[in-house]
């Protein structure tokens, strides 16, 4: 949708599912408001939906600008079923920048609200413009209020993160407090909020809106839920990255000619006590990387006859890794070329060996095995 800030802003498939049930509710209420509106309502509410949801935009543009602002790095942002997210590259160094990084967006949320309300007093509540500045006076609100709710992944989590780590001095500590609270929310929104509409209409529900609510109920505490359980795991990555190394993980690996059977590519590669095969040139220069997973697709009794070229793919500058690389700078390099191995060079250039991204994420996942 563009680029503001250099950073791109999609609109996620889910988009369309909640615009369009924004305008069949919104618009069933207008029918009770302005009743001479007729169909013409659901184009209103249409408006509607999409008024809010640059609001969402301005809640994320928010974030972004501050982790733009701390040289966090900000991949994209994406609007989706239940609102935005801001996919920040690194994660602040400080619980203070933690917790303004997370508390400026509901901030701006408050301020659209009052800015809203403020409007509304220059308009009749009861025409178009004035409806919808009163809807969006209430869901800007609602979106502050909900995403200062004390539970990862929401704002509050975030927050209450930070407040924790500060405290501590650990930021695990702060993120497992904060997940937990998450998960005590999760079951709160997937029991409270079904009652709470059911309540709110004095009992009067249709099994549909029932259902409705239920379903909506059941989705939102998924999503919390599974946010707050992401939010531990990365930060166990995190604190798993120091030990991560390129050295600690390259396989030593035997440079052979393109035209070699890869039978015999294999045999020499037991023979070097070596885990890869590198494709070289007539100098022997390296030139390919032989794709493990391509090598065990070929049953053996076609070994003989398969030309090691024939399973490499070439190499490009983003397959040549530096051999001191660590922690998130190697994470970093992997994200920018993705494959699975890598050519890795000692500092004079020389061939150190191949990297097999199977051998990081057992690594990753032994570490997080461990905790």
């Amino acid at each position: 949708m563009g680029r503001p800030f250099g950073v791109p802003i999609y609109v996620g498939p889910s988009w369309f599912l909640i615009a369009a049930l924004i305008t069949w509710l919104f618009g069933d209420q207008l029918g009770g408001l302005l009743p001479d509106l007729g169909y013409t309502r659901y184009l209103v509410a249409l408006s509607f939906a999409v008024a809010f949801y640059a609001s969402v935009l301005v809640h994320e543009l928010a974030h972004t600008l501050v982790a733009l602002r701390y040289r966090l790095g900000v991949r994209r942002i994406q609007l989706q079923f239940f609102g935005g997210v801001s996919e920040i590259e690194k994660e602040a160094e400080t619980p203070g920048r933690e917790f303004w990084l997370a508390f400026v967006g509901p901030l701006l949320s408050l301020v659209l609200g009052g800015l809203c309300w403020l409007l509304t007093r220059t308009v009749e509540l009861d025409t178009v413009p004035g409806v919808l500045l009163a809807g969006l006076t209430v869901a800007n609100l609602v979106v502050a209020a909900f995403n200062l709710l004390p539970g990862l992944p929401l704002d509050g989590g975030r927050m209450l993160r930070a407040v924790v780590w500060g405290i501590t001095g650990r930021q695990m500590a702060g993120t497992v407090a904060a997940a937990w609270a998450g998960r005590v929310l999760a079951l709160a929104v997937l029991f409270g909020l079904p009652a709470y509409a059911n309540a709110q209409s004095g009992g009067t529900r249709s099994g549909a809106q029932s259902l409705l609510d239920t379903t909506l109920a059941a989705v939102l505490a998924v999503v919390i839920w599974n946010g707050a359980g992401n939010a531990v795991r990365n930060a166990r990555l995190k604190e798993a990255l120091p030990g991560l190394t390129v050295r600690s993980l390259t396989r030593r690996a035997v440079l052979v000619p393109a035209d070699t059977p890869i039978a015999e590519a294999l045999r020499q590669a037991r023979e070097a006590q070596a885990g890869a095969v590198v494709i070289g040139d007539g100098h022997g220069d390296p030139i390919a990387l032989v794709k493990e997973a391509a090598v065990l697709q070929v049953p053996e009794h076609r070994r003989p006859w398969v030309a090691a070229g024939a399973l490499a793919r070439t190499l490009e500058p983003g397959l040549r890794l530096d051999a001191g690389l660590d922690g998130e700078e190697l994470l970093a390099a992997l994200r920018t070329t993705p494959a699975s191995e890598y050519l890795v060079l000692a500092p004079d250039g020389s061939v150190y060996g191949v990297l097999a991204v199977a051998d990081v994420e057992r690594r990753l996942s032994a570490a997080l095995a461990r905790h």
